[in-house]
């Protein structure tokens, strides 16, 4: 079967769309475009991924929204906690991380981090 679409792209909310601007291109230092329905997260080789305002009736994610995969997790989490960048911990639980916010109990190396609307984000060795 021939597939049905040539590409496609994901999208999620965020409570405040300036801010989000800035985390994403200031703090990331990806390229973003700005039109009147929100906000796209240029990625190169890819279609992007829409971001739009919400306000208040914004709910973040209970998932991991974005995946940024890395050749190293630990440099990673080292750099973007010196853009303080702070990382999830879910300390209690089978995904606990380490003293860094790394996971390292199975799989690759990975560690979760939330933009200022609260989306899950991670930084994955891959």
């Amino acid at each position: 079967m021939a597939a049905l679409f040539d590409s496609c792209f994901s999208g999620f909310s965020v409570d405040d769309l300036d801010a989000a601007q800035h985390f994403y291109a200031d703090v990331l230092g990806l390229r973003v475009e700005r039109d009147e329905m929100g906000m796209r997260i240029l990625v190169p080789g890819d279609s992007g991924v829409f971001v739009y305002d919400k306000g208040a009736a914004h709910q973040p994610a209970s998932f991991t929204v974005l995946n940024f995969p890395v050749p190293d997790v630990t440099a990673k989490v080292a750099e973007l906690t010196a853009l303080d960048v702070e990382f999830e911990r879910y300390e209690g639980t089978p995904m606990a991380t380490d003293a860094d916010g790394v996971f390292r109990g199975g799989g690759p190396l990975i560690a979760w981090f939330t933009d200022p609307a609260g989306n899950v984000l991670s930084v994955v060795e891959g």
